[in-house]
């Protein structure tokens, strides 16, 4: 009985550790590589993930549309530019926790990869006579109803949401220090136009001022243009702290100041640029909610195993088990592939969602770049008028405050203008982060 417990057990771990060892791939570095049909494209690997390569990395990029989709996704962001500045220094200076999360779901897709191989432990028991018996035991299951299988892809899927995680989480910083430069520049920009708006102002008062004096014009014309004037230094006081603002505030998320960095993009972006993060993430969350209903309904179906045991006493035998069958089990059952279905429906309201939000963000774009084109063209008119107006008040025919009144009106024109170009800007980084195209994949 001894002779044929061992025999049957050294079976049983050479079978497996065959059988692992056709199976196993080589170590590469996880997102080295992403095939895309027979084009095979390399990566470039983050420094953190190259801390922990595994044998299952290789396999699972090739397995998994998802992760070859995340690592496809290019960049809209022009080369070179601005935008492209602010990115390098807000992504070096990022704590990258969501990368952690990723590392760990990939050793645990390498541990579930080999769940499959039979589980060897020591046991140590005491007799009714008081001797004790040591074994080492030997398990391989035989016939599970699918729960290593659904180990295997829960793990594989856990991995795909941590990596959907680490994209939104990367997109997110990147829209963020990007709103917070267009805000710097449009503080700049707005602070700019309100000090020429000044200069003209002061000079309209010193017109006004010296008319006063020689009785010519009433002091309250004179009040209105100081009251102007204290409402346009207040602008500007505004614009100039909403600037350093937001550029302190880039900085303390940035890795190197960005107080130097000037320049405005239009992107290249539409509805059709990517999927949608939030559909990717849904549909990673479905292969795991599925799997996990794959697992919950193997845990209530018996299963087989084999055992063997070495030392004292022993031996080897078949076992048959699990969660016993009872009058609720066929409940339990349907619930478990409700759940399915559910996963499934999840990702048509993702879908769903997402398109509204696409939808809306491109007419916005749309709106905000007409609207902007009009302001334009509003500018050009007022100051068009204003031109006239001065001409009319140095012939003597227009009093000072009709030209000071046709001045305010060009200068909110073109504070308009200006409020409505970065308008514009911000949707179209909106659009991008939602489609998570801020940033190349391979370099997330």
């Amino acid at each position: 009985m001894r002779q044929g417990g061992i025999k049957l057990a050294t079976v049983c771990v050479a079978a497996s550790l065959q059988a692992g060892c056709m199976g196993s791939t080589g170590g590469v570095p996880f997102v080295s590589r992403m095939n895309t049909g027979a084009n095979v494209t390399t990566a470039q690997p983050s420094a953190a993930l190259l801390q922990t390569p595994t044998k299952n990395d290789e396999k699972l990029n090739s397995d998994s549309v998802v992760l070859q989709g995340l690592l496809n996704r290019a960049s809209v962001l022009p080369s070179g530019s601005a935008y492209e500045r602010v990115t390098t220094g807000v992504l070096a200076a990022n704590a990258r926790a969501a990368e952690t999360e990723l590392r760990a779901a990939r050793l645990r897709a390498s541990a579930a990869s080999k769940n499959w191989l039979p589980t060897i432990g020591p046991r140590v028991s005491l007799n009714s006579l008081g001797d004790i018996i040591s074994q080492i035991v030997v398990d391989q299951v035989i016939f599970d109803n699918g729960r290593k299988k659904g180990e295997r892809a829960f793990a594989k899927a856990d991995v795909e949401v941590a990596a959907v995680a680490l994209a939104e989480d990367t997109n997110d910083r990147v829209a963020t220090g990007l709103d917070l430069y267009l805000t710097a520049a449009e503080g700049r920009e707005a602070a700019h136009l309100h000090r020429a708006t000044l200069r003209e102002m002061e000079h309209f008062e010193y017109i006004m001022s010296e008319r006063v004096r020689g009785g010519v014009s009433d002091m309250s014309d004179l009040n209105v243009i100081r009251q102007k004037l204290s409402e346009i230094r207040a602008s500007i006081a505004a614009s100039d702290e909403a600037a350093a603002t937001a550029l302190a505030e880039l900085n303390a998320m940035s890795i190197a100041p960005q107080n130097d960095v000037r320049g405005l993009e239009g992107l290249s972006i539409s509805a059709s640029a990517a999927q949608p993060l939030a559909v990717t993430r849904a549909e990673a969350e479905k292969e795991r909610d599925i799997a996990q209903a794959q697992i919950d309904r193997a845990s209530q179906l018996p299963g087989i195993s084999a055992q063997g045991a070495l030392g004292e006493n022993s031996g080897a035998g078949i076992t048959a088990g699990g969660t016993a069958l009872g009058v609720g089990t066929p409940a339990r059952l349907r619930a478990i592939e409700a759940a399915r279905e559910a996963a499934g429906r999840r990702v048509a309201q993702a879908n769903e969602d997402a398109n509204r939000t696409l939808r809306k963000l491109e007419g916005q774009v749309a709106a905000k770049a007409r609207q902007a084109g009009e302001a334009r063209g509003l500018t050009a008119q007022a100051k068009a008028n204003l031109d006239l107006f001065r001409a009319q008040y140095e012939a003597g025919r227009r009093p000072v405050m009709d030209v000071v009144g046709v001045y305010e009106t060009f200068a909110a024109r073109q504070t308009s203008e200006v409020a409505l170009k970065y308008e514009a800007l911000r949707l179209q980084i909106e659009l991008a982060r939602v489609q998570g195209v801020l940033v190349d994949g391979d370099q997330i």
